[in-house]
């Protein structure tokens, strides 16, 4: 049940009107990111997130790029403390967001799928079921968010195939996130905006 996210690219170095000192360090990590200096985004990324007590965007992408540098760790030392960092600062995303926040459920939901990707024989028990549980009430939180939407569909798809199931029900509904991703807006440039390459790739293998 390995699933690869990519990012999509941030397209925020067009910004005009005047930038604040958040905005400025956001899009200093997004280019950074970009160009593939993960060490130095992510350290940007810990900068803004001390300094802006009330934004939970730079420890959910913290969340993010250690969640993404999980997937084809084999070290089970290295794989914990990326994870143990992940689950840190979706925690204190969590208190920084005023409500429930599908975005927040669905990283939550790609930490947890990390430990069953890595070892499903150990961590499937404890963790499949959370995720399946994340993603239904981050759909139900926000039907209409794409990414919520998605990988709800995928992971469905992933345990129909380990045991054995139709997936074509989990087709249409990847099919029914990708129209989603098309008119989403996200509610800034800073936003989650990730997930529709993918799942053009996971529709592409239903056909």
């Amino acid at each position: 049940m390995k699933t690869i996210l990519f990012i999509a690219l941030f397209t925020i170095t067009g910004l005009t009107h005047a930038q604040t000192n958040f905005e400025k360090g956001m899009t200093k990590a997004f280019e950074l990111w970009e160009e593939g200096k993960w060490d130095d985004a992510e350290n940007m990324f810990e900068r803004i997130a001390k300094a802006e007590e009330d934004e939970w965007l730079p420890n959910y992408y913290i969340a993010q790029m250690n969640s993404l540098k999980s997937w084809n760790e084999k070290d089970e030392t290295v794989l914990k403390a990326q994870l143990e960092k992940a689950q840190e600062h979706l925690d204190i995303a969590m208190t920084k967001s005023e409500e429930d926040n599908a975005e927040l459920l669905v990283m939550q939901a790609q930490v947890y799928t990390n430990w069953v990707a890595y070892d499903g024989a150990t961590y499937g028990m404890k963790y499949a079921g959370k995720v399946a549980e994340l993603y239904a009430k981050a759909v139900k939180l926000d039907p209409t968010n794409p990414r919520a939407v998605f990988c709800k569909a995928d992971w469905g798809m992933g345990s129909a195939k380990y045991f054995g199931q139709d997936t074509a029900p989990f087709c249409k509904e990847i099919e029914a996130s990708i129209e989603l991703f098309d008119t989403f807006k996200p509610e800034s440039d800073f936003h989650p905006n990730w997930g529709k390459e993918r799942a053009e790739q996971v529709l592409a293998e239903c056909k």
